[in-house]
């Protein structure tokens, strides 16, 4: 016992453990220090181990003093006491090498010492934690299960309301497949328009910057031919002051002034018409332009819609990449569930084996216990017999005493030989006591030898 792998808890511990865990009622009340220190009481310490045993394993305190119904059992009434002790015995002797103790023995619940008593309180105490702390794991792992199985199916259900989402946003109503059907028609009609409006737009501007680059030119060429008549208008001037006119030159030179003029009248004209076109032109733009204002506002509607269309797609596909998370989550979930049922499985398993050996163990327990109670019975049948021959040679003995009472003034001498005849009764019956006490010693030591071999 010096080489525990448990602590050896104080004895005030161990009184407030086993009053506030084990016992409940008037025994918590009456157990007190006294009852383990310094001399432990057997009754305190055979209830605390049959209240231990009916927590564990649910065998209630009175099913220990149950003798079995045998036939060939006589006189059941004195295995009562014997039955419940042994039966306490053994199943603590079962119990406690799982709290390893292992060194249990009957006189640790006939005669109980103090430091024995105490070590093995002590390991029934560290088990117990140790089993209260594994039942709160356990707990906690099905509250856990629990929780996640209750997230399963409210993953279950947004999973389908999301697919039924989906198949309602995927798919068009017959009532508005025919007005889906225009509204393609109309856009891919707009698109086409819209893609020659462009290019007639594209060309019109073509055509306008031609005509800006040749009416610039133009420009170029009437500043310049104002500053060529200035300069001949200073020229002639210049030529009036120095040079005395002739009529005929004169005349020549006003012709050719008016040809000019005419001709730059004849330029101006075709200017002036050429800028009237230009101004159609510019005028037929600015209602195309309006028209391309309308399209353009007519395509920015569509394009909303269109992206309007793109945020649902968008939905849809974070919808779709929720479900295959949920569907992740879910096969992780499956794939615990197998991991947990195989366990379970193998659990089921091991103690189906389990109950399988110990059903064994009870059987061979029972055989041994026939076995032992056939020999109890045939030692109790030379008890019997023993003690109707005490019984016979008590009454021979109250027969002598009275002849030896009647005749005892007459005769000492027959005293004396019936006080020596008493006193060899007296010898054997002592041997014959000394003898049943030996035979009842071998055969405990042999029930502890039979139980310590189980």
């Amino acid at each position: 016992m010096t080489e525990n792998t448990f602590p050896i808890f104080s004895l005030d511990a161990i009184v407030n453990f086993y009053r506030t865990e084990i016992l409940s009622g008037q025994e918590a009340k009456h157990f007190t220090k006294s009852d383990l220190a310094p001399v432990p009481k057997a009754e305190a310490v055979q209830t605390l181990y049959m209240r231990v045993l009916h927590i564990l394993y649910r065998f209630r305190p009175e099913c220990h003093s149950m003798v079995p119904v045998l036939e060939n059992i006589q006189y059941p009434t004195y295995y009562e006491a014997a039955t419940a002790i042994m039966s306490v015995y053994v199943r603590m002797r079962q119990f406690l090498p799982m709290c390893l103790v292992y060194d249990f023995s009957l006189n640790d619940l006939l005669f109980p010492k103090k430091q024995k008593t105490l070590t093995v309180l002590s390991g029934i105490m560290n088990f117990l934690n140790f089993r209260k702390q594994r039942m709160d794991m356990i707990l906690e792992k099905q509250s856990k299960c629990r929780s996640d199985l209750d997230k399963l199916q409210a993953y279950n259900r947004n999973i389908k309301d999301a697919e039924k989402k989906i198949d309602i946003l995927t798919t068009i109503p017959p009532e508005q497949q025919a007005e889906a059907n225009e509204l393609a028609a109309a856009l891919a009609e707009l698109q086409t328009s819209t893609m020659h409006e462009y290019q007639e737009v594209n060309v019109i501007n073509d055509a306008i910057t031609e005509l800006k680059t040749r009416i610039a030119e133009k420009t170029q060429k009437l500043a310049q031919l104002k500053v060529d008549i200035s300069n001949l208008k200073e020229d002639i001037t210049k030529i009036k002051s120095q040079i005395v006119e002739s009529p005929e030159e004169l005349k020549s030179q006003m012709e050719k002034m008016r040809e000019n003029v005419k001709n730059i009248k004849s330029c101006i004209k075709q200017t002036d018409e050429r800028v009237v076109e230009l101004q159609n032109i510019v005028q037929s733009v600015t209602h195309t332009e309006a028209e391309i204002l309308q399209k353009y506002s007519l395509l920015q509607d569509l394009e909303s819609s269109m992206n309007n269309g793109k945020k649902r797609q968008e939905e849809n596909q974070e919808l779709t990449a929720q479900y295959e998370k949920s569907q992740k989550e879910l096969k992780n979930l499956y794939a615990e569930q197998t991991q947990l049922k195989r366990a379970l499985g193998m659990k089921l398993d091991k103690e189906s084996k389990q109950n399988i050996r110990r059903q064994k163990k009870k059987e061979m327990k029972e055989q041994h216990v026939q076995d032992v109670m056939g020999q109890c019975n045939q030692i109790h049948q030379k008890r019997e017999a023993m003690s109707d021959r005490i019984q016979e040679i008590s009454r021979e003995t109250q027969q002598l005493k009275a002849k030896i009472q009647s005749l005892r003034d007459v005769c000492s001498e027959e005293t004396k030989k019936a006080q020596a005849l008493y006193d060899i009764l007296s010898i054997s019956m002592d041997e014959l006591h000394k003898r049943i006490e030996a035979n009842f010693m071998d055969l405990k030591q042999d029930i502890t030898k039979m139980s310590a071999s189980f």
